[in-house]
């Protein structure tokens, strides 16, 4: 994909609660960042290993790519929607999230 080509994105305030509903919410920072809390419900695949855990992604649901502030999700979005799935970034990631005042698990 060239760097010209948009990705895919969302923001926090414009978030449909139907997609977050019916999305496959993808956590990619590191497992300390996941554990300080992360969006309840998400799975967590760190970036660095997505390219060999692509198999846990599923092929026939959206995809919501979750980092810090939209970054590493980003990456993660490009690389998922070039192997066939359907990948849509969080731009702001969990700083957006939070800032909304929106909840934070950390089961």
């Amino acid at each position: 994909m060239s760097q010209n080509q948009q990705i895919p994105s969302v923001v926090v305030a414009e978030l449909d609660d139907a997609l977050l509903a019916e999305a496959f919410v993808l956590d990619v920072r590191e497992p300390d960042e996941w554990a300080r809390g992360h969006i309840e419900g998400a799975i967590h695949i760190p970036l660095g290993d997505l390219q060999d855990r692509v198999g846990e992604v599923p092929n026939d649901q959206k995809i919501l790519c979750v980092c810090a502030v939209g970054g590493r999700s980003g990456m993660a979005t490009q690389f998922l929607n070039s192997v066939g799935r359907d990948a849509i970034n969080l731009d702001g990631g969990m700083h957006a999230w939070e800032s909304q005042g929106k909840p934070v698990s950390t089961d």
